[in-house]
């Protein structure tokens, strides 16, 4: 079959493997429909994420139709059409029964390289490093999905592919990002980052009863797409102070709510965008928390700080003094997308939400390699890529 895989910093190549095959009584084998590039995935095409192998096989945002099934799956069979979240997950260990899917207790065999970083080890994801489990991911023709029985959603007719691909990762993870604010009707949300979770972080905190959201970003074409799609005030942080701007928007008080939808690899003109680059080439930080601390600096007091933004690793002159004597409460997390999948596809059938809005680029897997330039120099006002293997 055909794969994208990666070979090194901004190396990645569709290539011949092997087919995958079932290997435990539990998995089912996919034939992928539609994949797409996530923004965490150019954290690997960037080598900001350890334990890559060369050949390894990314991506983790698919669906597909089964075409076959261990022996002890019983709730699918072959040629059902399904969409397959992101975190792998057995079903039966105690996070997974309290609903905290991405934190399984035994999808990841790699679990001793993730407890020598972070302490504990989470889930096993697909296409997304050793660390994390090793497992082949869905950009390809076909994929095997460990514990089948458990996290793949069946998608009836009467819907399209590119309306419900989308639950297999961002939407959970936009909506999981503005369900943990704990969001009141009248509140202002700020969402840094107006890429495909922070423009999906913006939609559900409307859904959720928002009166305000106001996107934090620099490309004007994803500032217009916020404005459009998800009815957002807009800050472009090159333009302007955030920090000043979200005072005077909300009356000196800041915003009830911020969201960091961007992570490791945050950009800020001046100074202190200089100053983590050059932390990170000397290796005493591995991301750059510039949105993060700013997230934190604006929340009003009492406030919420979600992030669903990925960090891997360790970052510098955290403002720790303001989360304590300010009463913020920070709430992040690799999302539970188990838990969302159904009433987010309940949402979609009712026309609460049309995912389809992010899309800008309908490629073919071939074209995967240009299509993460495209995505992360921010060509061809690209915001999201779906790719049909075939």
């Amino acid at each position: 079959m055909k794969a994208n895989c990666w070979y090194g910093k901004e190396d990645m190549r569709v290539e011949q493997v092997a087919d995958p095959k079932v290997l435990n009584r539990r998995d089912i084998v996919v034939r992928v429909t539609l994949t797409a590039i996530c923004g965490s995935d150019l954290h690997l095409y960037g080598g900001f994420v350890p334990t890559m192998q060369k050949g390894d096989i990314v991506g983790h945002e698919f669906m597909g139709e089964v075409v076959e099934v261990g022996p002890d799956v019983r709730n699918l069979k072959v040629g059902d059409r399904v969409v397959v979240p992101f975190p792998i997950s057995c079903g039966a260990c105690f996070f997974c029964k309290e609903g905290m899917f991405s934190l399984c207790e035994n999808s990841n065999p790699n679990a001793w390289m993730a407890e020598q970083m972070w302490g504990h080890s989470p889930c096993g994801i697909f296409g997304y490093s050793h660390l994390l489990g090793g497992f082949a991911g869905g950009q390809a023709e076909y994929v095997r999905v460990p514990f089948g029985d458990v996290g793949p959603i069946k998608i009836e007719n009467g819907v399209s592919d590119e309306a419900v691909l989308f639950l297999s990762d961002i939407l959970p993870t936009g909506y999981m990002a503005a369900e943990q604010c704990g969001i009141k009707p009248g509140d202002t949300v700020a969402v840094w980052g107006a890429g495909p979770v922070g423009l999906f972080a913006m939609a559900s905190a409307r859904l959720l009863g928002a009166e305000r959201v106001i996107a934090i970003d620099r490309i004007p074409y994803r500032l217009r797409m916020a404005q459009e799609h998800c009815g957002a005030e807009i800050v472009n942080y090159e333009e302007t102070s955030v920090l000043d701007t979200l005072n005077e928007m909300t009356g000196g008080r800041g915003p009830d709510h911020c969201i960091d939808a961007v992570g490791m690899e945050s950009h800020a003109p001046g100074p202190q965008y200089a100053y983590d680059r050059v932390k990170q080439a000397l290796m005493l930080e591995s991301d750059r928390p510039i949105s993060l601390r700013q997230a934190i600096m604006a929340c009003r007091n009492g406030g919420t700080v979600s992030v669903p933004g990925v960090y891997g690793g360790l970052i510098d002159k955290f403002p720790i003094g303001a989360v304590v004597n300010r009463a913020l409460t920070i709430k992040t997390g690799q999302t539970h997308v188990h838990r969302y999948m159904r009433p987010l596809l309940e949402r979609i059938q009712k026309g609460e939400i049309d995912p389809t809005f992010i899309i800008t680029h309908r490629l073919r897997l071939d074209d995967a390699p240009a299509a993460y330039r495209t995505f992360r120099d921010k060509q061809d006002e690209c915001v999201k890529v779906v790719m049909r293997p075939s």
